[in-house]
């Protein structure tokens, strides 16, 4: 069986030199992951860190690739771990500026849109394999408000709406080291993103539901 896994990162934003959603992305050109139930091929795009034009980026790449499936990557600054996103919300409040200098304030990201969207990903399957693999990882119920979440709604109201077929959903990332060292902020190595991505990406194609244990948060 063959899978076509989607795998978006964002260019740099908000003065950073690098984004590492898009540098462990570019690791992943050309990857294919064989295992005994078939192959996952693993399809990088780079997405604009722009609200609106990061969403027509995605929907051009998912109608030429037409992928099974579409984990979107975003870069979250001061987290510790790998952290799979439970829902997106539909609302763009933005504290800085994107990279096309726009900054929308509570404004909905689709007009008649649902309040919220759960992702279609086995997260808590995935954070328990990145577990087992070393990998530090949470579950996470707040993807912002920025075009991370943005892209990450936007992503599962496509699949409502015209690619029901297809599962998705987002996953965050630590900073790299180069980007803390003048912060004092938390980061992972690119070859621990990279093979966390790939942990996902192998989790998603084979679980289609996910496992039942406790992930939840006082706060």
């Amino acid at each position: 069986m063959e899978t076509r896994v989607l795998v978006t990162g964002f260019d740099p934003f908000g003065g950073e030199q690098v984004n590492p959603a898009l540098e462990a992305i570019k690791r992943l050109t050309g990857r294919v992951i064989e295992d005994e139930l078939g192959t996952i091929h693993i399809i990088p795009v780079e997405i604009p860190t722009v609200f609106g034009a990061s969403i027509a980026s995605l929907r051009q790449a998912m109608a030429a690739n037409r992928p099974d499936i579409v984990i979107c990557v975003g870069q979250a600054g001061g987290r510790h771990h790998i952290t799979p996103e439970r829902v997106a919300i539909n609302v763009d409040d933005a504290r800085i500026p994107d990279n096309a200098g726009n900054q929308p304030i509570d404004e909905s990201i689709v007009a008649d849109g649902p309040a919220a969207y759960w992702t279609g990903l086995p997260i808590k399957a995935i954070v328990r394999a990145l577990q087992d693999a070393g990998i530090p990882a949470s579950v996470s119920n707040t993807a912002g408000t920025y075009v991370c979440n943005h892209l990450f709604y936007g992503l599962m109201h496509l699949l409502n709406t015209e690619y029901p077929g297809i599962r998705g959903g987002f996953i965050h990332i630590p900073f790299l080291p180069e980007q803390v060292v003048d912060k004092e902020a938390p980061s992972m190595s690119l070859d621990a993103i990279v093979r966390a991505i790939e942990i996902a990406v192998q989790v998603s194609a084979r679980q289609q539901t996910d496992i039942h244990v406790s992930a939840g948060k006082e706060s």
